[in-house]
């Protein structure tokens, strides 16, 4: 299921959202070359999350061949601001337009609970647990792990546990076919996130398949726990007044 849009509104303007896709973007134009192979790889291997040598679980001076034509020389110097530089890279123009469209999707209706500072804590903070669960699945993983998709799988959970019942909009390709409908969004997420513990489980220890699961599944978590000492209830209150007088059946 691809999420097109959904039918929640909010009170404020998604200013935060749109800066964290900002930076994402000028990321990945100006650091990682738009995806040109030397600076792409260059910034994996200087920003990029790589468990083993964090941990010192791999031997110095190990190389990690990432492209056919270039590597990661293991160093063991890597610090642990890759913690949460890593939620700001991505490995191709696919992998960051799929990302910045879902938290544009989900991102506005969680800032708009919390209010600018708390959401970048959040983000931060879902990125941070997302890291930790994909450390904790594979300690000695020596790829590095790059995307936003843990701090926006915390954005996710965060939306799923506030608005379960708010209509997603999305398509669904089948074969040449595509169809489209809207679904609630707790079936939405919860099927995400179902999706996330079944792959990651037979990856455990293992990163041959090049896809974090644990840390969109970390995410997840986070956001679904985060969201309740860190949304202002004020705010909260603000956006259901909106909805309940726009379709009183949708008051969350």
């Amino acid at each position: 299921m691809i999420p097109i849009r959904d039918d929640n509104p909010t009170v404020r303007p998604p200013v935060i959202t749109i800066v964290i896709i900002a930076a994402n973007i000028a990321v990945w134009l100006l650091l990682q070359g738009a995806g040109v192979e030397a600076a792409l790889v260059k910034s994996l291997c200087h920003y990029g999350l790589i468990p083993g040598e964090l941990l010192n679980t791999v031997p110095k001076g190990m190389t990690i061949q990432v492209t056919a034509n270039y590597g990661c020389i293991l160093s063991g110097e890597t610090g642990n601001s890759t913690l949460l530089t890593h939620a700001f890279l991505h490995g191709s123009w696919f992998h960051l337009i799929a990302n910045m469209w879902f938290l544009w999707i989900f991102g506005d209706n969680v800032e708009d609970v919390m209010g600018s500072f708390r959401f970048v804590a959040f983000y931060l903070l879902c990125a941070l647990a997302a890291a930790g669960a994909q450390i904790y699945s594979n300690p000695g993983a020596a790829i590095p792990m790059v995307g936003a998709s843990g701090a926006i799988g915390g954005v996710m959970g965060a939306y799923a546990r506030l608005y379960p019942r708010a209509r997603v909009h999305t398509i669904i390709p089948i074969g040449f076919y595509i169809t489209s409908f809207s679904v609630p969004a707790g079936f939405m997420l919860g099927y995400w996130f179902l999706i996330q513990l079944l792959s990651g489980i037979p990856a455990i220890g293992d990163e041959a398949g090049g896809v974090a699961f644990w840390a969109h599944a970390g995410g997840f978590i986070a956001g679904l726990i985060l969201i309740k000492p860190m949304h202002r209830p004020d705010y909260l209150a603000e956006h259901n007044a909106l909805m309940a007088s726009r379709r009183p059946e949708d008051r969350f």
